[in-house]
């Protein structure tokens, strides 16, 4: 099996000029995910964990090194330095990202925010309403709060909107970053169903979790972060970057 993602030695740091403080968030990581497989990566609050996924989504623009991305628009692709509009589409067709928070643009409502996502990709209006109708089901949304604005929703309900406007678009790539932080057990279950579903489809995952209970019998690869560096992984260190 291919690699999708291989990471090599990147770097961020944030400076805080009204502090006059550098901070070094991550330092020199290497890492590979394999197409098909679902690798986790766990550590403590602050560890740097949430750091390399933004910098893979390029919410964050890293200060050294590469991530190389196998696209099927692009081919091989570095995310470090692809052009924005690169970036945009690799967003809206190939790599998905699910966060602990739901950023929304105001009067969009639950409905059309999962639509908006299929539509962007291309379909139709109508295969984008079944599809949104059968994934807010799927992770027990009331359908009174289909038309609602997410700003009224529970902290849990409007997780499990970012992950149904996530998952509904089958991305090639999904980055996820504690996507069961405030959810019950029964919304936990509905999300590893469907985890599980799209990784038979295809779906490449790399996800931070601390729930490692969650985490059992669905990783294939476990990294752990401490201070900003990878410092273990499950399988060979020898292995832990290869060629692209």
């Amino acid at each position: 099996m291919d690699n999708i993602l291989t990471i090599d030695n990147i770097s961020k740091s944030f400076t805080l000029h009204n502090l006059g403080k550098h901070i070094k968030a991550i330092d020199d990581i290497d890492l590979y995910v394999k197409e098909g497989e679902f690798v986790g990566i766990t550590g403590k609050s602050g560890s740097g964990k949430s750091t390399v996924l933004k910098c893979i989504y390029r919410t964050y623009l890293p200060q050294g090194g590469a991530i190389w991305y196998h696209s099927k628009q692009y081919g091989p692709i570095d995310l470090a330095r692809a052009t924005e509009r690169e970036m945009i589409y690799l967003r809206k067709h190939e790599i998905g990202y699910v966060s602990q928070f739901l950023h929304v643009m105001p009067r969009t409502t639950a409905r059309e925010l999962v639509q908006q996502a299929i539509l962007e990709m291309g379909h139709g209006r109508e295969f984008a309403q079944a599809e949104a109708e059968a994934m807010l089901s799927h992770f027990e949304l009331d359908p009174s709060l289909w038309d609602s604005y997410p700003a009224t929703f529970s902290g849990g309900e409007k997780l499990r909107l970012n992950i149904a406007r996530a998952m509904v678009k089958h991305p090639r790539l999904l980055l996820l970053d504690e996507p069961t932080a405030s959810l019950d057990n029964a919304s936990k279950v509905k999300v590893r169903e469907l985890m599980e579903q799209l990784m038979s489809e295809g779906t490449t995952m790399l996800g931070i979790f601390h729930d490692l209970a969650f985490m059992k019998n669905l990783c294939h690869r476990e990294y752990n972060m401490q201070n900003g560096r990878l410092v273990t992984a499950t399988d060979e260190a020898a292995q832990m970057v290869q060629d692209v």
